[in-house]
C-alpha cells in the first residue's frame, strides 16, 4: 500500500489555503499536480542542459539530445513497450487521436466505410473520427451505454460489421470511471480486420498499462494526468502500423532529406514529432513515470479502488438519495472518479460552494455531452425526456460534478469531503437565492 503522507510531501502545493482552509484536490481526471521531483527535473534541464535536439554536435544539443530520447525509453518501459521507437511524444491525448485520425483516417477510409466509436467518448476520441467521416463521406456509428455505466457489448457486436475499419474507445470513462473491457473490444473489431485505437487518458494513470497485452493498434494518454507537465503526452503504435503512417504534421526534425521533388521521411518516432519539440515536458514527463514506477501501478490502483470504496458508503449510508451517483457501483469496475448531483441544486453551484469550502471538483458536462444526454445526467428531478433543441438550455440543465483521486488523496480527506456535502444540503435552500460566498465564507 501507499505511504500517502510521505507522498503528500513531495507535492508543494498541498500547503497552500483555499479561503482560508487546507486544499483538497479531488479535480485529478482533469489534471493531476505536480511533484517536487518532476518540477527540479525541468528547472534542471533549463538550469544545465538546456539546447535544441537533433541539430547539434555542440555538447549541450547532445546532453539535450540524449535526456529527450532516454524520455522516451522510460515511457515505453511504463507501458511494456517492445521498444522506444513505438513512444511518439505529443501534446497531449488530443493531439495523439487526431494524429491517428489525420495520418491513417485520411489514407485508408473510403466512402461508405463505417467508424465506430462510443457514447461514452470524451470528445477528443469522438470528433476526430466524425471530421474524417465527414471528409471521407463514411458513416460514424455510436456503441451506447446501460443505465447502470457500463458500455453496452451486445450493442458492440451489431454495430461492429464487415463494413467498420475503425472502432475507437477510452479504455476508461472519464465522466463514470467505468474501465471497459479491452480484450472483448478487440476481439470483435479483429473479426472484421478493423483498426483498433484506444483513448488511455483516464486509464494509464491510473492502472497498470502493458501495450503487448492490450492487443490495440494504437494507444493516446497526456503527461499532465499523470503527474507530469501540462503540454506532454503520448501516442504509442504497433511499429508495423507506425511504419505506414505518412506524418501528420512536416517540417523539421521530420525527414531525412528533401528535395524539389521528393522527400525522405525519418523512422518513427520521429517523423511524428515535427518542429522543436516540447523538449522539457518530455523530460519531465519520464521523472513523473519514474515516480509512479516507483511507487508501482498496482499500489495506485488499490489505493484508489479503497478510497472510492469508502466515499461510496459514506455518500450511501450518510446522505441517501438526496445525493444521485452515476456509474459503476462496484469500485473495482471503475478509476477513482466519483459523479454525482445534489438532488435540486445547480452542479455548477455544488462545485462552487465546495471551493469555498476548500474542496476542488469539476462540474458541467466533462467534455463527454452525448453521455451526460443519454443518460439524462441533470440536478432535476425530471430531467427532460427529449434533449431540448437550445444548446444553452441543454449546457443549463444537463451536467454532474465530478469528484476525483489520486495517489496524494485520503480517507480524512473524504470524510471533510463528506462533512462539506451535508453542510451543502443543510443550505440548500439558502444557496438557490444567495450568493455561494454569503452562505459558505465563514463556516
Amino acid at each position: 500500500m501507499l505511504d500517502v503522507e510521505a507522498i503528500r510531501r513531495d507535492f508543494p502545493i498541498l500547503s497552500r489555503e483555499i479561503h482560508g482552509r487546507r486544499l483538497v484536490y479531488f479535480d485529478n481526471a482533469a489534471s493531476t499536480l505536480k511533484p517536487v521531483q518532476v518540477i527540479e527535473a525541468i528547472a534542471d534541464f533549463y538550469k544545465k542542459h538546456y539546447a535544441n535536439v537533433h541539430r547539434g554536435f555542440h555538447t549541450l544539443s547532445q546532453e539535450a539530445s540524449q535526456m529527450y530520447e532516454e524520455a522516451h525509453e522510460t515511457l515505453a518501459k511504463f507501458i511494456n513497450a517492445y521498444s522506444w521507437d513505438e513512444v511518439v511524444f505529443v501534446s497531449n491525448t488530443t493531439e495523439g487521436l487526431n494524429l491517428v485520425a489525420y495520418a491513417w483516417g485520411l489514407y485508408n477510409i473510403r466512402e461508405g466505410d463505417e467508424i465506430v466509436v462510443t457514447v461514452m467518448d470524451h470528445h477528443s476520441s469522438m470528433l476526430p473520427w466524425r471530421r474524417i467521416a465527414e471528409i471521407k463521406r463514411a458513416r460514424v456509428r455510436y456503441v451506447g451505454v446501460t443505465q447502470e455505466g457500463y458500455l453496452d457489448y451486445d450493442q458492440l457486436n451489431e454495430v461492429i460489421t464487415e463494413k467498420t475499419r475503425v472502432v475507437a474507445f477510452p479504455i476508461a470513462s472519464n465522466v463514470l470511471g467505468t474501465i471497459n473491457d479491452v480484450k472483448v473490444i478487440v476481439k470483435r473489431a479483429r473479426e472484421v480486420g478493423a483498426l483498433v485505437v484506444a483513448d488511455g487518458a483516464q486509464s494509464v494513470p491510473h492502472v497498470p498499462t502493458n501495450v503487448r497485452e492490450l492487443g490495440v493498434d494504437f494507444l493516446a494518454f497526456s503527461g499532465h494526468k499523470m503527474l507530469g507537465p501540462t503540454g506532454s503526452g503520448v501516442l504509442w503504435g504497433r511499429k508495423d502500423v507506425l511504419q505506414e503512417l505518412r506524418p501528420f504534421k512536416v517540417g523539421g526534425d521530420t525527414i531525412r532529406d528533401v528535395t524539389l521533388d521528393d522527400v525522405t521521411w525519418l523512422e518513427p518516432p520521429w517523423r511524428f514529432e515535427a518542429g522543436t519539440p516540447n523538449i522539457e515536458a518530455g523530460i519531465g514527463l519520464a521523472k513523473a513515470a519514474e515516480y509512479l514506477m516507483k511507487i508501482g501501478m498496482e499500489n495506485v490502483r488499490q489505493h484508489e479502488v479503497e478510497l472510492v470504496r469508502y466515499t461510496l458508503k459514506r455518500l450511501v449510508e450518510e446522505l441517501g438519495s438526496e445525493v444521485r451517483y452515476y456509474g459503476p457501483r462496484n469500485p473495482e469496475d471503475k478509476t477513482g472518479v466519483v459523479a454525482f448531483n445534489i438532488r435540486g441544486l445547480h452542479f455548477h453551484i455544488v462545485a462552487q460552494a465546495l471551493d469555498y469550502l476548500g474542496i476542488a471538483v469539476r462540474s458541467g458536462m466533462h467534455c463527454a455531452h452525448p453521455l451526460h444526454y443519454a443518460l439524462r445526467i441533470s440536478h432535476e428531478d425530471s430531467p427532460p425526456a427529449e434533449i431540448p433543441q437550445s444548446v444553452d438550455e441543454r449546457l443549463r440543465r444537463f451536467g454532474s460534478v465530478r469528484a476525483s483521486f489520486y495517489i496524494y488523496n485520503t480517507k480524512e480527506e473524504v470524510d471533510y469531503f463528506i462533512g462539506a456535502l451535508t453542510f451543502i444540503l443543510m443550505v440548500r435552500e439558502q444557496l438557490k437565492t444567495k450568493p455561494v460566498s454569503a452562505v459558505c465564507t465563514g463556516t
